[in-house]
């Protein structure tokens, strides 16, 4: 079983910037490609971005491309999330996951290829 933990959400103005991060425990963290996800009310989630086992490889969802940077740090078992230029419809619910692959260079940026999920942490862009 591995744990996810998210944290660094809160609210923030139009044109700022907040970093997320996600703490994993409970399994080798590096056997994992990791996903950020998000959420917002009436909507489904949504794919945000997504980092290979060993950081070499990241994706990010068209609308995220420039302003969002996802990052890990496999010593201290955590994912981040740095998101700039903040829209009001970036407000969202935003989900860290975990995606065991076996190669260190890939990654998915589908839902169902997601099998841990952290609890969400909520990100509020006022405008």
């Amino acid at each position: 079983q591995l744990q996810l933990v998210e944290a660094g959400g809160g609210l923030v103005q139009a044109g700022g910037s907040l970093r997320l991060s996600c703490a994993a425990s409970g399994r080798t963290f590096n056997s994992y490609a990791m996903g950020w996800f998000r959420q917002a009310p009436g909507k489904e989630r949504e794919f945000v971005a997504a980092i290979s086992r060993n950081g070499g490889k990241t994706s990010y969802a068209d609308s995220m491309k420039g302003r969002f940077i996802i990052s890990r740090d496999n010593a201290k078992n955590t994912v981040y999330l740095q998101m700039n230029s903040l829209k009001p419809e970036d407000t969202a619910v935003y989900y860290c996951s975990a995606d065991q692959q076996y190669s260190p260079y890939s990654y998915c940026s589908e839902y169902g290829c997601y099998k841990y999920w952290g609890q969400g942490t909520q990100v509020t862009v006022s405008s």
